[in-house]
Formats: structure tokens, sequence, C-alpha cells
């Protein structure tokens, strides 16, 4: 009994054998209605076997890829266009979009973050201070082939390497350059980054931009950095101030040094010429006294007393002297008007008793 129990069929395979002839017996029952046989039969294979080869037709969009799969397998990867594949289940095709720009939000959000979120998005800087820093990735399909068989989940592929990459270039940056003038070139540092991260595992992933939208330092410390942001902004303030009065000065300074030294020279030169000058002339003079000592003597005597009397306002003359009975004196008329005014008698003058 138990023999016999062990080798009946399962429930399942039964019902299953049920619906197959039930089936049977409908196919043949319409058949049969319709006396569809010989013919006809081919008539309606010939109709499913142009519509089965007909289904391999589709039309790549401007905007897609074609990938044709053959048993499961890549066979191939077709430009926009009409195209032909073997009907399914032989071949496949599937039809990514390549242009379109898909974007991605590294931290930030409206959502608050928690505090284990807000750990997350720390990273170091090159200076060895901590900030927080949200971007944002725009990427499309390069490859539609890699795209669809490299990777699992494109987006959280995405995901890791991009924070991977941004974590790498602000690692190299000091704070203050991330903060302020170096935003452009972190963004565009993490895009070849992160492409070069892609290409390496074959993802088929183009990134067209990476857009740095936040890089400040934790909550909990913000205030204290901006104190210090503050001390620094006043520190280079005062520097630059010093630096201009130091560039206004200077020049200045130059400047007079250079004429002070121009005039030196110059008063330098006019010395040594006007002493080289007398030194020639005393030299001459030597030459004329060494060949005649008394003409020589005479002129230099005479020279020196016209030097003298040419200032003197009286003139003594010796008459008795040798050569001075030729000398004939005489009072100039400026001296002799002068003496007259002086000697006439004033208008307002009242002549006295017994004068007429």
């Amino acid at each position: 009994m138990s023999n016999i129990e062990s080798a009946s069929p399962p429930p399942a395979a039964s019902e299953t054998a049920t619906r197959l002839g039930q089936l049977r017996d409908r196919i043949d029952y319409l058949i049969a209605l319709l006396d569809l046989k010989g013919r006809g039969l081919l008539l309606i294979g010939g109709l499913l076997a142009v519509t089965w080869i007909s289904s391999g037709i589709y039309k790549v969009q401007p905007d897609e890829q074609g990938v044709v799969l053959r048993f499961g397998r890549w066979l191939d990867t077709t430009e926009p266009g009409l195209h032909y594949h073997l009907p399914y289940p032989i071949e496949m095709v599937f039809l990514p979009k390549v242009t379109q720009v898909n974007q991605l939000q590294l931290g930030g959000g409206s959502v608050p973050a928690s505090a284990t979120n807000s750990r997350d998005k720390q990273m170091l800087t090159g200076d060895e201070n901590i900030v927080e820093a949200d971007c944002t990735v725009f990427w499309r399909i390069k490859d539609a082939r890699h795209f669809l068989f490299k990777i699992s989940n494109s987006e959280l592929s995405v995901k890791i390497a991009a924070e991977s990459a941004l974590r790498e270039i602000i690692s190299r940056t000091p704070i203050q350059a991330a903060m302020s003038d170096k935003r452009a070139q972190i963004a565009d540092e993490t895009r070849e980054l992160l492409q070069r991260l892609l290409d390496q595992e074959h993802a088929g992933i183009l990134i067209t931009q990476v857009q740095l939208q936040r890089v400040d330092p934790p909550p909990q410390v913000i205030d204290a950095f901006n104190d210090v942001q503050r001390a620094r902004a006043d520190q280079e303030r005062a520097r630059n101030e010093a630096e201009a009065y130091s560039n206004d000065v200077l020049p200045r300074a130059r400047a007079d040094a250079d004429r002070i030294t121009q005039e030196a020279n110059a008063y330098k030169a006019q010395v040594i010429n006007l002493a080289g000058g007398e030194a020639n002339h005393f030299l001459s003079i030597y030459k004329s006294y060494a060949e005649a000592k008394e003409v020589t003597a005479w002129r230099l005597y005479l020279e020196s007393m016209d030097e003298v009397l040419k200032k003197a306002s009286k003139v003594i003359i010796d008459s008795s002297g040798k050569g001075m009975s030729g000398v004939v004196p005489y009072m100039p008329l400026s001296d002799k008007e002068g003496g007259a005014k002086k000697i006439g008698t004033p208008k307002d003058a009242t002549p006295k008793e017994g004068q007429p």
C-alpha cells in the first residue's frame, strides 16, 4: 500500500497535466469549429512566423544607443536609426538614453542632518582642519554596453566614487583656499579624478560637471572659526596698509637719495675742475715767473693792486713817488653834487638878524 502511494504523481504535476489537456481540447474545438485544416493551419502558422520575425525590427532614437544581446550576452551596440535583431528569445535589445544628464547630490539637502551624517560629511583639509563639503555631480551614459553590464547600481557607484574623489582633493587643499579662491579648482580636479576612477572600473559614465556648493567648518566650531577668520582679515588688512605705506615712502626715499647723490657728484666734479683750473693757472704763472722773475713779479703786483683798489672808495696818491707826476686827480661829479647838497642852505631856513 505504501509503495502505491509513493509512486503516485505529486498534486502540482497532475494539475499541470490537466490544464495542458484542457488547452489542447480547446484548440481542437476551435480548429473544428472554424474548419481550419490543411491550408488554414499553414496560413495561421505563416502569419505567426511573419509576426515573430518582424518583431526584431527596432528603432534607436537620437538620444539612445541600442545594446543587442544574444542569449543574454552582448552582441553589438547600435547608433540612432532603424535596425534589426533576431526575434526574442534569440536576441533582445536595450535602449538606454545616453544624452540624458543625471544629477547626484552629495551632502546637503532639505532634511536636517543628524550627528552621524554630519560626521560622515566631515573631511580633513591639507592643513589638518575639518570641513563639511557639499557638491552636485552631473553625469550621463558614455558607453551603454559598460553601463549595463559593468555596474549594477549606477547612482550608488557614482556617489561612492564622487565622495572618494572629493575627499582626496580636499585633503590636498588648505582650508582657507578651499573656502575662498580655490573652489572652482577643487571642482575641476574632483571631476577629473572622478572620471579616472570610473574609467578604471569601465563604468561607461561621463562626468559632465561637478559643482562645489558649500565648504564650511562643522557647526560646533563655526563661531570660533569665524573669529579666527576675522583676525586673519585684520592681519591681512594691516599688512596691506603697511605694504602700501612702504610702496609710497620707499620710492620717494630712493628718489631723494638719487638726487642727493647726483648733486654730490656734480659738486665733486665742479670742485675738482675748479681746483684743476687754479692749479693749472698757478703752474702757468710759475712757469712765467721762472722765465722772467721781475716782469712777472711786477705784473702780479699790478694785478693784485688792481683787485684791491677796484673795491676802494678813496685813493691816496703820493705825488713824490716814482712815475706819479703824470697822475691827474679829479673829483667825480656825483660826489661834488652830493657835497653841494650837504653845504647848501635848507629851503625852510630863516636868515639871522643882520644878514641879507
